[in-house]
């Protein structure tokens, strides 16, 4: 810990717990092998998720409305399981340990759906071209479709927390040149999330489309076992970081004390409440974090009433309080990212389905499988995120003189003004298809193509695209970032949870709203016939609804105060050494003022000292 090249200063150790040298471990060298997988591992999953609707349709022979209800269910799934995989790793195995286990059965899960859709006893026979009605898949033939899917859902839930996750820790914070690459790490994580995306959602679909979902799974499946070979490869050089023990535990023992002691009196000296030695943290690779007044009540968990005790239970340190108040004063922002999530799954459902109702030619001989119209969202997110950190950045940082040019939580809101744009860009699109169908009498024929090009349908993916270079990528270094360090895990499945329970709540939406409006013999707003739906009318809904949680989000991100980092206290930190580094850790910076900014700050009325 006393140079550059030795050993790192984060506490970083290796898979059998010694420090690891900074020379050899760590920063993109090790991100190379984890962006290896993740491009494999991103081209395997959408090459399931992208077209999965068209398959429940078209193969499995589901309606519209239920397939698109069934893909939502197994999104939150996909989504809500990262927060086991997230507890496992903090609690029981670590992130690598964690992320291996869980990469076999999402391995698994793939290979039961490649057998799903290729032996001809586990799928129904094909319908015939002009069949009004089609034979249904047998429950046998649905349960084993749908167990591969849930399989595979678990397998992610054990993957997705902790692969990002392990990429930023590569970065030591406490050495300047690797905080300035941490910065843009989160930029590039999701660029090769979509590059490998890209491939699944042309290639891949085309391949499913019209050479058989056979081989269409065959090789995402192929190239999922790649990329955990990828991984593995990349072993000598990871750093690690020390298990904290159970986050959730540890919260509930804070919550827990404070009540207990709900009527002892928080002493107005920070110093005088209950906290370990510095050493203490040091011997455990953490460091402390120093009393905040936000939250006041919980302080009572670190008060000292008179009797000693050693119970967690009744007495925590000043650190464990203030993690706990880091992870609840996360929430309103978590639950200001549901909506968000809702409407990122009409991408994969309804955005899809509107384009199998449109021309699709590209010349005389080329049809467009509508499951690739989802690439227009990933060229778009990979065109935005190149754009946002090589010019972007450096322009704001011009006006803000912040290392981020502007904070996360303005990232993130710039995506919530273009999601608002992108569903009124839906609903009047929308509009207009059903227009052309009205015009050629096509609303009896569920199978008709109005006579529209599917390029009318471009400005709603594209804009997805911008919207998630500002808000997916600034919602998982937010959640990241302003996770203690020894939660960073759960934070991780925030971001991943936020998205799921979107997906459930547009399954439950769109089952209410169809419900609800086909009342009273009115025509349902969605119905499995889309040239017969008033499907504008659900995206102004959903364009409603990104309003309003617009509002809600600027005033809880307005009131949210930045969490205080320790490295930005350090300067110099390799010419310390380490009981130096956490005695000094007392003085925080926030962590989007540090371009040389004094150590008393105000932030939203608070005085950091």
């Amino acid at each position: 810990m006393e140079s550059q090249e030795g050993s790192t200063m984060d506490g970083s150790v290796d898979l059998k717990g010694r420090p690891v040298l900074r020379s050899k471990t760590g920063r993109w060298k090790a991100c190379s092998f984890l962006v290896g997988y993740e491009i494999f591992e991103r081209m395997a999953f959408y090459g399931i998720s992208s077209n999965l609707v068209n398959y429940l349709t078209s193969k499995l022979h589901e309606g519209t409305v239920t397939s698109a209800r069934n893909v939502n269910n197994w999104s939150g799934a996909i989504w809500i399981t990262p927060i086991l995989g997230a507890y496992i790793a903090d609690t029981h195995w670590g992130r690598y340990w964690t992320f291996t286990v869980f990469s076999f059965i999402y391995i698994l899960g793939m290979v039961v759906l490649t057998l799903a859709v290729s032996l001809p006893s586990l799928r129904p026979p094909e319908c015939a071209k002009n069949a009004s009605l089609c034979e249904e898949a047998s429950t046998l033939q649905v349960g084993v479709f749908y167990f591969g899917l849930y399989v595979l859902a678990l397998g992610t839930g054990g993957t997705k927390p902790n692969i990002s996750t392990i990429g930023a820790d590569q970065f030591d914070e406490f050495e300047a040149k690797e905080k300035a690459q941490k910065v843009s790490f989160f930029n590039w994580w999701m660029f090769s999330v979509f590059f490998g995306s890209l491939f699944a959602q042309t290639f891949l679909i085309y391949i499913q489309e019209y050479v058989g979902f056979a081989v269409g799974y065959a090789v995402p499946t192929l190239g999922l076992i790649i990329s955990v070979g990828i991984f593995l490869l990349g072993t000598p050089f990871y750093r690690h970081k020390l298990q904290k023990g159970n986050p959730f535990g540890r919260i509930a023992q804070v919550i827990v004390a404070a009540v207990r002691k709900w009527r002892v009196k928080v002493p107005a000296d920070a110093g005088e409440l209950y906290e370990w030695e510095s050493k203490a943290y040091v011997a455990k690779g953490r460091f402390p974090i120093s009393n905040t007044p936000f939250l006041r009540f919980l302080d009572k968990a670190a008060t000292k009433n008179g009797s000693s005790t050693s119970s967690p239970w009744r007495l925590c340190t000043v650190t464990q309080v203030e993690e706990t108040k880091l992870m609840i004063k996360l929430l309103p922002i978590w639950v200001a990212m549901f909506i968000p999530g809702t409407i990122l799954a009409q991408v994969n459902t309804l955005f899809i389905k509107q384009g199998n109702t449109l021309k699709r030619n590209m010349g005389p001989h080329f049809e467009i499988p509508s499951g690739c119209l989802t690439a227009f969202v990933t060229m778009s997110m990979l065109v935005s995120i190149v754009i946002y950190d090589r010019v972007l950045v450096q322009l704001f940082r011009k006006f803000t003189g912040k290392p981020r040019g502007i904070t996360i939580l303005q990232r993130i809101g710039i995506g919530l003004v273009i999601e608002i744009i992108l569903m009124v860009f839906a609903a009047i699109t929308e509009k207009q298809r059903i227009g052309a169908v009205k015009a050629h009498g096509l609303e009896g024929n569920p199978k008709a193509v109005a006579p529209l090009t599917v390029f009318i349908l471009l400005p709603q993916f594209i804009l997805m695209g911008i919207r998630d270079a500002f808000l997916e990528v600034g919602k998982l270094e937010f959640f990241y970032d302003q996770s203690p360090e020894s939660m960073q895990s759960i934070g991780t499945a925030l971001f991943a949870s936020a998205i799921g329970i979107g997906s459930f709540i547009s399954s439950s939406l769109l089952t209410t709203v169809t419900d609800i409006t086909g009342k009273n013999g009115h025509t349902s707003w969605v119905l499995d016939n889309l040239n017969a739906s008033r499907l504008y009318y659900y995206y102004a809904l959903l364009a409603v609804l990104s309003f309003l949680n617009t509002l809600f989000f600027l005033v809880v991100s307005w009131l949210y105060v930045y969490k205080r980092e320790t490295s930005e206290a350090f300067g110099s930190s390799h010419e310390m050494n380490a009981t130096q580094n956490v005695k000094q850790q007392q003085s925080y910076t926030n962590v989007d003022n540090i371009n040389g900014m004094p150590m008393d700050l105000k932030v939203h009325g608070f005085q950091l000292k």
